[in-house]
């Protein structure tokens, strides 16, 4: 069992979500606003809990029967869990009484099933005309397509992204995370911070509708009016970027890759004279951020031509001392050994009783209210009796009626 008995910290502190999401693009919303301080108290189902528990390759603490996935000490970490059997009534009536003092509420069902449990935006705010409602689904709450199951693949493919990854010569790509669902828990979390803020404003809440593919096309600039107004279609690129010359990956001597972006006029002269080729940068092919846009293929060939002969240490610390903007492309090895990782403590261990779990830190710092990984996901309704005694008031007989009853 996870200790879970640091203070809360962080810009949010004294804000009280309550998170009824599964998987990934809710809790990530929790998982922020926990980071940030908010006491997010997460409901899962008492039979079997979030079904993000079971999902990760390896299993932190091997050989032990209660470990549990990598995935889950993260995405619930700084969160307090209970369980309540949302298809009881009287598991109803738990999540309302927490809503009454409660700031926001999170889910990630698909459409209409708060309503299909008496919980409606209407019926909750009799409750609590403050409460901020955050529900994020892969088309959000209205419209043709709302009532369909939606996850990031498909959202990540209708929002556009999907389309432009990859090699020109292949199918589209991903990412190998799970970029929609996260861009939603992204979106959601701004969306859940305005609305707490008009709230204490205005004295009323609202819906925050957080949808998938719409997370996804937030991002992706200027693929619309590129289309509408002049006309283009925005096709797969691979490692460069369509235009922008010269940024991509580079062969080196020791068959290592690196970054290199000098796409504009004055990155691109010092690159130049960092190769030994000065005349290139006032050469009428790569002159001007156009010109080299025109002529990419032909720029790169130049560029690997020479990268190709120079180890990558070697060739890094030259781009630098010329000022390019260059770097490694780094795995869980590289940033675990990298001096800047460590500086800025971007990577921590946290303590559990089974040893130290390492994992990314909070991001982004906050100067005046500082923020830390307080613990990792708590074990399956580690905090039940705690929430219920402290924040409703229930005794102790009543608590175990309601788990001998299977309600939580």
């Amino acid at each position: 069992m996870t200790a879970t008995h640091a203070p809360l910290t962080g810009p949010l502190a004294g804000v009280t979500l309550i998170e009824m999401g599964q998987l990934i693009a809710g809790p990530f919303c929790g998982q922020l606003m926990a980071d940030y301080g908010a006491d997010v108290i997460k409901v899962e189902d008492p039979a079997r809990g979030d079904p993000i528990r079971e999902w990760g390759l390896d299993k932190f603490a091997p050989g032990d029967p209660n470990a549990q996935p990598l995935w889950w000490p993260i995405l619930a970490r700084n969160k307090r869990c209970i369980t309540a059997n949302l298809r009881d009534p009287r598991g109803q009536q738990l999540i309302r009484d927490l809503v009454a003092g409660a700031d926001a509420l999170l889910e990630n069902f698909r459409p209409g099933t708060l309503e299909r449990w008496g919980m409606s935006p209407e019926e909750l705010w009799q409750i609590n005309p403050r409460l901020v409602i955050i529900r994020v689904s892969g088309y959000g709450q209205d419209g043709p397509y709302s009532e369909r199951p939606g996850y990031a693949s498909v959202g990540e493919a209708m929002g556009g992204i999907r389309y432009l990854m990859g090699d020109p010569g292949s199918p589209p790509s991903r990412a190998g995370i799970s970029l929609g669902d996260s861009l939603a828990a992204m979106f959601a979390c701004l969306g859940g911070l305005a609305g707490i803020i008009s709230a204490r404003t205005t004295g009323r809440g609202q819906v925050v509708d957080a949808s998938i593919y719409e997370s996804v096309l937030a991002i992706m600039e200027s693929l619309i009016p590129d289309y509408v107004v002049a006309g283009h279609t925005r096709e797969r690129s691979g490692a460069k970027l369509t235009g922008i010359a010269p940024s991509n990956v580079y062969p080196t001597a020791d068959g290592r890759m690196v970054i290199v972006a000098a796409n504009q006029d004055t990155l691109f002269a010092r690159l130049c004279t960092a190769m030994g080729t000065p005349e290139l940068a006032t050469d009428p092919r790569y002159a001007t951020h156009a010109s080299r846009g025109v002529n990419q293929d032909q720029l790169d060939h130049l560029i690997a031509r020479w990268s190709v002969t120079v180890p990558a240490d070697e060739l890094l610390d030259l781009l630098r001392s010329h000022d390019v903007v260059c770097g490694d492309i780094f795995r869980a090895v590289d940033m675990l050994g990298d001096r800047h990782f460590a500086a800025r403590e971007s990577i921590v261990s946290v303590p559990t009783d089974r040893g130290d779990f390492p994992m990314h830190n909070v991001f982004p710092r906050f100067s005046g209210t500082p923020t830390a990984v307080r613990w990792v996901g708590p074990s399956h309704g580690q905090h039940t009796n705690d929430v219920l005694e402290q924040r409703l008031g229930l005794t102790a007989d009543a608590i175990a009626a309601l788990r001998a009853d299977g309600v939580i």
